[in-house]
């Protein structure tokens, strides 16, 4: 690139920043925001940063990649808002496997307006673990989420009443299977005690007291300040996000699917909440696979209803700033 770079290419370089900024906004597991991107003057560079994985809970790094995946659906919304294409080369480099995604080949074509309200929903979008209210989520809501998530080449299995059954058994078989680990103990502590560092999971966003579910929620090993009330989750969904193929490039689009559903779901008015505690133990995420007829392998698992209407929705999980997480030094100067 020249010094004197065009009207054109600034645009481009700004956007591509702005972009990897909002990704910031994107779900990861126990908000480690386990991304880096690189701003290029051509092209958009995402990594996986190492020193956020959760080794205990994670040791295949499948969720690592899969909260990677939800940023760059992220990142991917926030251009197509400002108007812009570009082709997405997942795993581009062999030799360099913490380069997870590369954008480049890109077009100006006009801002998409479906992309913009995604956007928006971006900056609402949060976790709330509270039981949800007693009005069922509408299924023509749920074809939607299933819907956009299918668009990014992964599948949503919505549960029936049986599944829902089998699924709160693993998720206790999960649970009582990693409270006997010290070591993934551990890291819920750390991750759980990190106020004032932009990540983890800060008191108010956890329940006062084990919320009533029918599939039972994580116990981070402390209780938050977040009041949970009498209410239950009989009228919650229940689904599985799955796909045919279980390698690092899969794990990728599931994020993707992952955000793109969650997203969905928060425009039309549908708290998500992740259950990943089901995946993370080998024997109940295989009885997760066996609910798929084995036609896959299931990704996450996660919880669909109408948050309480008489609950204000609860505070935001803290975010690292952008400087931290965007690397511009290849375009500085040509910021708009």
């Amino acid at each position: 690139m020249s010094h004197e770079t065009s009207a054109a290419e600034r645009s481009l370089t700004t956007a591509l920043a702005e972009a990897a900024g909002m990704a910031g906004h994107a779900p990861s597991v126990h908000n480690t925001q386990p991304w880096h991107w690189k701003v290029l003057p051509d092209a958009l560079e995402l990594r996986v940063v190492r020193e956020r994985h959760l080794s205990a809970m994670d040791p295949e790094g499948r969720l690592l990649v899969v909260s990677c995946g939800a940023a760059l659906h992220h990142a991917r919304m926030a251009l197509a808002a400002e108007g812009w294409t570009a082709m997405v080369d997942r795993l581009p480099d062999p030799a360099e496997p913490d380069l997870l995604a590369r954008l480049s080949g890109f077009r100006h074509t006009g801002a998409d307006p479906d992309a913009m309200h995604v956007v928006q929903c971006m900056r609402v979008r949060h976790t709330d673990r509270r039981p949800v209210s007693d009005e069922p989520v509408p299924a023509a809501a749920l074809a939607e989420i299933e819907q956009a998530a299918t668009r990014e080449g992964v599948n949503l299995q919505v549960l029936d009443s049986t599944q829902k059954i089998q699924l709160a058994s693993a998720a206790q078989q999960a649970a009582a299977v990693e409270a006997e680990s010290p070591e993934l103990q551990e890291e819920l502590a750390y991750w759980t005690s990190r106020a004032g560092t932009g990540t983890g999971l800060p008191p108010e966003v956890l329940p006062q007291e084990a919320p009533q579910t029918t599939v039972p929620a994580r116990d981070f090993g402390r209780t938050g300040t977040l009041p949970v009330g009498p209410g239950h989750d009989r009228a919650a969904a229940y689904g599985i996000l799955w796909g045919t193929e279980d390698e690092p490039d899969s794990w990728l689009r599931a994020g993707e699917g992952l955000s793109a559903a969650w997203l969905a779901a928060t425009r039309l008015g549908v708290s998500v909440v992740p259950l990943s505690g089901v995946v993370e133990v080998e024997t109940t995420r295989l009885a997760l696979r066996r609910m798929l007829s084995e036609l896959g392998y299931p990704y996450i698992s996660m919880r669909l209803g109408i948050a309480d209407p008489t609950h204000a929705g609860p505070p935001h999980t803290p975010r690292l700033d952008a400087a931290e997480t965007v690397d511009t030094s290849a375009v500085r100067g040509h910021l708009a």
